[in-house]
């Protein structure tokens, strides 16, 4: 674990898969994060595969290093707990429906008038303004809502991306609009409320294809753009043996080179046939096809071509280029888990592996998190 953030006291009041991220990556800088769970802990807590502890993996891996506290705030009890917790916290995250952290007594608002130094980051599928804003929602709806749908998929089908898309970017997003805000309040010494929508950080990823709305000659609709399937140039091709491989050649330069590698030395001048290239697309799987993904990576390995085999999870660990990144971290907690590693490394050290959720009593968390 990073030091970068180690006087950072953050209180995650967060669920499922947005909240927790963006936890997750300020204790990996660092950060001193307390996870505070409904009694019976949060949803996530049962969700995938169950442990003999019986507690899911999935659970595990988003809120590794971080203290685990149940409270109820519908108690008198519960509700001085919390105070006392936010009195010490530099960040309280939130993702609640707008209006639930009033109903329950800690309206933001007030929050920042009682705890003028805290940072309250409020993460909702819509965000806290707009007639959507106490809409449901879910990944599949934020990327249809955002357009990401409109340009993933075949011509004839979108297809929702995996892992989901919009629940870890909002994460990024929150972690990094709360770092600029403890870097705001080292200044100016306040805090700030900040209001962070899932749907908007999807949306905000869509300026390109938004402004070709205006421009004519390069299509990014679903099934016609370069990453989408319209050009042979760049695609997913599937080999004799059922595996598949992507080729990036995006760039004259690298589509050279695959042709010569090929030696289809024909079909470098058609690197700006019109779109959608279908007939040269076609001999493009045509040459996949005709030889198993073995011989593709013994003659295109060492190519500068923008070429990669689609690596099933099975053979990551096996990679070298990720075993010297050292990204990922087989821990048991107590069955086999793997830990994800931060995907930075900072002056040259690689990120550490961080503890398994240690579930606290909520009587003895201040005890655990020092003096103020």
């Amino acid at each position: 674990m990073y030091q970068l953030l180690k006087e950072l006291r953050v209180l995650d009041f967060s669920q499922n898969i947005p909240g927790p991220y963006a936890t997750l990556m300020l204790a990996q800088l660092g950060a001193d994060v307390l996870k505070v769970e409904r009694p019976g802990g949060e949803a996530m807590r049962t969700y995938g595969p169950l442990d003999s502890d019986g507690v899911s993996a999935f659970y595990k891996t988003l809120n590794a290093g971080k203290t685990v506290s149940e409270l109820d705030l519908k108690s008198d009890r519960g509700r001085r707990s919390f105070e006392q917790w936010l009195a010490k916290a530099d960040v309280l995250v939130e993702s609640f429906r707008p209006g639930v952290m009033a109903r329950l007594g800690f309206d933001p608002d007030i929050l920042r008038e009682r705890y003028p130094q805290l940072i309250v980051c409020s993460i909702s599928g819509f965000g806290q303004t707009g007639p959507y804003r106490l809409r449901a929602g879910h990944d599949i709806n934020f990327a249809a809502y955002s357009g990401l749908l409109e340009g993933t998929g075949t011509e004839n089908v979108p297809v929702l991306p995996s892992p989901p898309v919009s629940d870890y970017a909002s994460g990024i997003q929150a972690a990094m609009t709360v770092l600029a805000a403890v870097h705001a309040r080292s200044q100016s010494g306040k805090g700030a409320y900040l209001d962070v929508s899932i749907a908007d950080t999807v949306l905000a990823w869509h300026a390109m294809a938004l402004s070709n709305l205006y421009r004519d000659g390069f299509p990014l609709d679903r099934g016609m753009g370069m990453e989408s399937g319209a050009t042979a140039n760049c695609g997913i091709y599937e080999t004799a043996d059922e595996r598949f491989v992507t080729l990036g050649a995006e760039s004259p330069q690298f589509w050279t080179r695959f042709c010569e590698a090929v030696e289809r030395l024909d079909w470098i001048e058609r690197f700006d046939d019109p779109i959608p290239q279908s007939a040269l697309r076609c001999e493009v799987s045509a040459l996949f096809r005709s030889q198993p993904l073995s011989d593709w990576i013994l003659r295109l390995d060492d190519v500068d071509c923008c070429f990669e085999p689609v690596l099933k999870h099975a053979e990551l660990h096996e990679h070298p280029q990720i075993a010297e990144r050292r990204m990922l971290r087989e821990e048991h907690w107590p069955e086999p888990l793997v830990q994800t590693a931060y995907p930075a490394w900072v002056d040259g050290v690689p990120p550490a592996s961080l503890e398994e959720p240690k579930r606290v009593d909520a009587t003895i968390v201040l005890e655990t998190w020092g003096s103020p």
